[in-house]
C-alpha cells in the first residue's frame, strides 16, 4: 500500500510538472509578453541566427518587433548566436534605482537534437565574399524553455532626454520577450536561398586583414571615415567610430569578445563599472565569425547604435528597432564603399552593396533592399 501511495504521489507530481509547460505561439507571446514572464513554454517556430539577431520568428504578428529573442543558459558553451551584440546597462554610478530581478535557473538539455540544432544555426554561408553574420540554415523546431517578458523594451528617458532606465532583451534591449532554452526537438533544417547573390559575389574576396583585437578595427573605422572628407557621410562614419572613445578612455562603452548567446543575470543587474552619464553600453563580438575586415563593419554598425542611443539626433529620439537598424546598416554599407569593397550581403541573402551598380541607382537599390531585409528577414516594422 505504501508503495502504491508513493507511486501515486510521484505520478501526480509528474503530471503537475507537465501541466506547468504552456503551449503557445510567438504571436500569442508578443500580444502580452509580461503575462508569460517566468513561465515554462513550448513553442513551434522558425529560429534564425544572424548578424545581431538570434530569434524565434513570428511573421505577421503585427508588432514593431515580430520575434522572441533566444538565449542559452549561462555557461552553456555553445556555438550558435549573433556575431555582434549591444546591450545597455545602468552603470555603477547611476543614482536611480535598478530593480532586483530573480529568475528560475534553466538547465540546457544537450541532447542529440540540440547538438544538431546548434550546429545548423552556426554553420556559416559558404563563399569568400563578405556576408555579415550569414548562416547557411534556419531551423524549424519545437522549443521548450523559460519565457522572460516585459511590458516595455528599450531605454527609458526623462523629460530632458537622459537615459534613466532600461528593460528588455537581446540587441539594444529592444525585444519584449526572451526564451531561455531548456530543450529542443523536431529539428528540421531550412536552407537559406543565396542563389540570387552567389553569381554576383562569387569572385569577390575582401582584403584579408586579420585584426588581433577590436581596437585595431576601431582604428580602421576611423580611417574609413577619411574616405569622405568634409562630407556628412564622413562625419557619420567618424561619429560611429568615435563612439568607442579614445584609447585608454573610460567612456562607458565596454568591448568584449566571445559568447553572445547566453542569458546572464549580471546583465540585468546594475553594472560594476562607472560611466560619464551613468549608462554602460556593452558590445560583444564573436571574433571567430568576423574574419578580416568584417570586424570593422561590425564596429561601425555597433558604433552607430551606441551613438544613436547615447546622443540621438532630434528626429531619432524614441526610434524603434527598425529605424535604428536602418541607420546602422546604411553606415555599414557606406564604410564598405569607403574602402572600395565590391559587395556586402546581409543574412538571408540580401545584397546591400554592389560596386557594379550604376551610381544613379545605388541609393534606391540600397534603400529598397534594406527595407525588404528588415521586414522579411529581421521581422521589424516602422
Amino acid at each position: 500500500m505504501k508503495c502504491f501511495l508513493a507511486l501515486a504521489v510521484f505520478c501526480a507530481f509528474a503530471l503537475g510538472l507537465h501541466a506547468q509547460v504552456v503551449d503557445t505561439t510567438v504571436c500569442d507571446v508578443l500580444k502580452d509578453p509580461k503575462s508569460f514572464d517566468g513561465k515554462t513554454v513550448r513553442i513551434k517556430a522558425t529560429v534564425a541566427a544572424g548578424f545581431d539577431q538570434f530569434v524565434l520568428k513570428g511573421s505577421g504578428c503585427g508588432h514593431y518587433v515580430n520575434a522572441i529573442w533566444l538565449s542559452y543558459p549561462e555557461g552553456s558553451k555553445t556555438k550558435a548566436g549573433p556575431v555582434a551584440l549591444l546591450q545597455v546597462q545602468m552603470a555603477h554610478n547611476f543614482t536611480g534605482t535598478v530593480p532586483a530581478i530573480a529568475r528560475t535557473p534553466v538547465t540546457l538539455d544537450k541532447s542529440k537534437d540540440f547538438k544538431q540544432f546548434d550546429s545548423l544555426l552556426s554553420t556559416p554561408q559558404k563563399g569568400t565574399a563578405m556576408c555579415l553574420g550569414c548562416t547557411r540554415y534556419e531551423v524549424n523546431a519545437t522549443l521548450v524553455g523559460r519565457l522572460d517578458g516585459v511590458d516595455d523594451a528599450g531605454v527609458r528617458r526623462d523629460a530632458a532626454g537622459k537615459i534613466v532606465g532600461v528593460s528588455g532583451f537581446g540587441n539594444l534591449n529592444l525585444y519584449k520577450a526572451r526564451l531561455v532554452l531548456q530543450s529542443v526537438s523536431d529539428v528540421t533544417p531550412q536552407e537559406v536561398d543565396f542563389t540570387k547573390t552567389d553569381p554576383i559575389t562569387k569572385s569577390d574576396t575582401p582584403p584579408d586583414t586579420p585584426y588581433q583585437a577590436p581596437l585595431d578595427a576601431i582604428t580602421a573605422a576611423h580611417h574609413a571615415a577619411l574616405g569622405f572628407p568634409g562630407t556628412p557621410l564622413g562625419a557619420e562614419l567618424e561619429r560611429a567610430a568615435a563612439a568607442f572613445g579614445k584609447p585608454g578612455e573610460h567612456n562607458g562603452v565596454n568591448i568584449g569578445t566571445g559568447a553572445t548567446n547566453e542569458a546572464s543575470a549580471k546583465d540585468e543587474a546594475q553594472g560594476a563599472k562607472d560611466s560619464p552619464d551613468g549608462v554602460l553600453f556593452n558590445c560583444t563580438f564573436n571574433m571567430s565569425r568576423l574574419p578580416g575586415i568584417a570586424l570593422t563593419r561590425a564596429i561601425i554598425h555597433m558604433g552607430e547604435h551606441v551613438a544613436d542611443l547615447r546622443n540621438p539626433p532630434a528626429d531619432l529620439a524614441g526610434a524603434n528597432l527598425s529605424n535604428l537598424e536602418f541607420r546602422a546598416w546604411v553606415n555599414t554599407v557606406v564604410s564598405a564603399f569607403a574602402v572600395s569593397q565590391k559587395t556586402l550581403t546581409a543574412p538571408g541573402g540580401y545584397l546591400l552593396w554592389n560596386s557594379a551598380w550604376a551610381a544613379a541607382d545605388r541609393e534606391k537599390l540600397l534603400n529598397d533592399t534594406l527595407e525588404m531585409f528588415l521586414v522579411r528577414e529581421e521581422l521589424l516594422s516602422r
